[in-house]
């Protein structure tokens, strides 16, 4: 007679086979990051593409998705464009300031009780920025190379994508474990772009009213500082620190006769992430992640940690497809409760053993045609 495993035993495999993930995750960082990040666009495409034939049900899908295509590679050049354009200003600019540079470090000298204050050259002499020149030049190599991988992993995700209509009868031959596959994968696909669209619109939100206020205030690249508040919204947590901290530093700078536009631009900014982050967010998020706020920010330091900045820019919908995964096995469903905010990691919909949850409609002809039907989407 069998004997079978304790839940401690059982347990304890869990949390060393977790353990040995990280690792690989690591170990394979330059591997699956680019890869990561041509899956994530492949879903944003996607996303887009299913938006235009619902907005347009006469445009058939060899149209959408190219499109689709188009219209990404369209927003990430008018990206690029935008921060280049701005940054050649942004540098000649940083040269004029240097005089008040040197009067602001002055009175913060004086103010900690150093008498004879360095200058802005003898501080750059300390610094030795030289050293750093190879370190940045490599680190602009790793993701020009990086940028040519994803764009790689991308054009064989959507040439690929054919077959997996294929791919999913083969592996599940039966209907309600082939229903049961496309409930996760559409979990996990509803979870990101869920994702996407909160953190585009808070982030428009939270540019647009940054913009008003510098504009207001009179502070040199007020347009340029909104569009990066918008692209730094797309990380939890870090982004808004960066947002609310970088322009009033420069706005002493530019105003070193008075403090008060920094104060004024720090305390706005303040606001303007308090409300979108502690009103707005919630009330768009509501139950679609179903990430315990804890979590997003464990996430955020773990993914940091094992992928750099990519790691960052993923760490929630990275962290929405393992607790949804981690749901299916008995082992490790403890893991995507806790996770989890309201203890239902799944949401409403199908049970790890393909059976209706509580609450969802029973399965039917009408719903297993809809999901052959995504298949073929």
């Amino acid at each position: 007679m069998t004997v079978p495993p304790s839940a401690v035993t059982r347990n304890a495999v869990v949390f060393l086979a977790v353990i040995a993930g990280g690792a690989a995750l690591l170990w394979m960082r330059d591997i699956l990051t680019p890869l990561a990040l041509a899956v994530f666009l492949a879903v944003m495409i996607d996303s887009f593409a299913r938006v235009m034939m619902a907005r347009f049900p006469k445009l058939p899908q060899r149209v959408a998705l190219p499109t689709a295509v188009m219209f990404s590679i369209l927003l990430f050049g008018l990206s690029v464009w935008v921060v280049a354009e701005n940054s050649a200003g942004f540098v000649d600019q940083l040269k004029d300031y240097a005089p008040r540079l040197n009067d602001v470090i002055a009175r913060i000298a004086h103010a900690v009780g150093i008498h004879v204050a360095p200058t802005l050259g003898e501080l750059i002499t300390q610094l030795n920025p030289s050293r750093y020149v190879g370190a940045a030049a490599q680190s602009l190599q790793n993701f020009a190379a990086s940028a040519v991988l994803v764009l790689i992993y991308l054009g064989f995700i959507i040439a690929s994508r054919r077959g997996f209509s294929r791919k999913i009868v083969a592996m599940f031959p039966q209907n309600s474990e082939r229903d049961n596959a496309m409930a996760l994968f559409h979990r996990i696909r509803d979870g990101v772009e869920q994702y996407l669209w909160i953190q585009t619109v808070t982030g428009l939100m939270i540019a647009v009213g940054a913009w008003v206020v510098m504009a207001v205030l009179g502070l040199d690249n007020a347009f340029f500082w909104a569009f990066l508040i918008f692209l730094a919204s797309y990380i939890p947590i870090l982004g808004g620190a960066i947002g609310c901290f970088l322009p009033p530093l420069f706005a002493v700078v530019q105003f070193p006769d008075s403090f008060v536009p920094a104060i004024v631009l720090f305390v706005a900014l303040q606001g303007i992430y308090f409300v979108v982050g502690n009103i707005v967010l919630p009330r768009m998020q509501g139950d679609s992640l179903n990430m315990d706020p804890t979590v997003v920010l464990l996430s955020l330091a773990v993914w940091g940690a094992l992928w750099g900045v990519p790691g960052m820019f993923l760490s929630t919908p990275l962290t929405v497809a393992f607790m949804v995964i981690l749901a299916q096995f008995d082992g490790s469903r403890w893991i995507a409760i806790l996770l989890s905010e309201d203890g239902d990691p799944q949401g409403p919909g199908v049970t790890p053993s393909g059976e209706p949850s509580e609450g969802a409609p029973a399965k039917s002809g009408p719903r297993r045609k809809v999901a052959e039907g995504d298949l073929k989407s």
